[in-house]
């Protein structure tokens, strides 16, 4: 999906370009030369007494107008050729060479090293004291996605393909469980009643999935994470109990299921806090024996799962692994020996 995006705001750009070529002179070609090298943001910046002297026409659009519309429109061609098959150069298995927009680096090879070693945003270049308007479009759209994961819900289609039922928290809504973290920790008197009545009492691993911070990481990775959890529990002869999802759950929730269903063992999927590289980042909480009053030294983590991180398949296995040491040596977060 990031991928797309990024073809998009490229064809975005390079349709504008076009259009703002085809205006000719006037307002509307002062204002491309001046989004062309200070971005969009740059382009509104001329005064009202210079849009007057520099119409063509008493009824020709400014150059903020003109430049709206282009952009409308090569939104929308762009759009429209990513879907109609122009866009067959994205492939979802390959990941594009980062290049560095630095107009002739020092040490053009250094600059590439580090591209490659990071997916922060260096080597962008500027435009004067602006970021490029490729930089702030692919900035303001990874914190839109970021914004979405948090405030969104995990899909019913997710849940249903693995027969998940729902429990909620004292959480109330999405402004309070932001305030009021203690009440994620916390399942609802309707969510206690629910699990007695349809989870399994003690068992060997008790598998919970949560929302947490990023509701858009379970629905990226549990498909992929869940079943190669299974098989992993499998191969090392574990059991496990009723599988649920946590709507508006905290980390610490797993104490107070613990202290509910009484498993030896329990891991939490559950959305990480999202970036600005990734909104779709997934943690894996496990604890031996979980229980109200535990400490976070007692819980072990496996954190940044996602397609650019830890591979969802890969975590799904080593989450598995873990359990089973857990089991053996009775034991998990600094006491457990890995």
């Amino acid at each position: 999906m990031e991928r797309q995006l990024d073809f998009l705001v490229d064809k975005v750009l390079e349709q504008l370009e076009k259009k703002l070529g085809e205006m000719g002179a006037g307002s509307a070609k002062s204002q491309a030369s001046g989004a062309s090298h200070a971005g969009i943001a740059a382009a509104g910046e001329q005064t009202a007494a210079q849009e007057a002297s520099n119409r063509q026409t008493a009824n020709q659009p400014t150059g903020t107008e003109a430049l709206a519309s282009a952009s409308a429109a090569a939104a929308s061609t762009a759009f429209s050729q990513a879907h109609s098959g122009e866009g067959a150069g994205l492939n979802a298995s390959t990941e594009p060479e980062r290049i560095s927009q630095v107009p002739n680096p020092k040490y053009r090879e250094g600059m590439q090293e580090l591209l490659a070693s990071t997916p922060a945003r260096i080597g962008v270049w500027r435009a004067g004291v602006r970021p490029l308007t490729k930089t702030m479009l692919q900035l303001r759209r990874d914190h839109a996605a970021a914004v979405d994961a948090v405030y969104g819900e995990v899909s019913e289609e997710t849940l249903k393909e693995f027969s998940l039922f729902t429990v909620e928290t004292k959480y109330d809504n999405t402004e309070n469980y932001l305030k009021r973290p203690d009440m994620g920790r916390i399942i609802n008197d309707e969510g206690v009643r629910l699990l007695e009545e349809r989870c399994q009492k003690k068992p060997q691993v008790q598998i919970v999935v949560s929302d947490g911070l990023s509701a858009s990481a379970v629905d990226a990775n549990l498909r992929d994470v869940l079943p190669s959890l299974y098989d992993s529990l499998q191969s090392y002869g574990l059991s496990w109990g009723t599988p649920f999802f946590v709507k508006g759950g905290r980390v610490a929730s797993m104490d107070h299921i613990g202290e509910i269903l009484q498993p030896e063992v329990l891991v939490m999927l559950i959305g990480e806090r999202p970036g600005l590289v990734t909104a779709n980042s997934m943690s894996a909480y496990m604890c031996y024996r979980p229980r109200k009053g535990m400490v976070e030294s007692e819980r072990t983590v496996i954190s940044n799962i996602h397609r650019q991180g830890t591979s969802p398949v890969e975590a799904g296995a080593h989450i598995g692994t873990i359990l089973s040491k857990m089991l053996e040596q009775k034991a998990s977060g600094v006491k457990l020996v890995l």
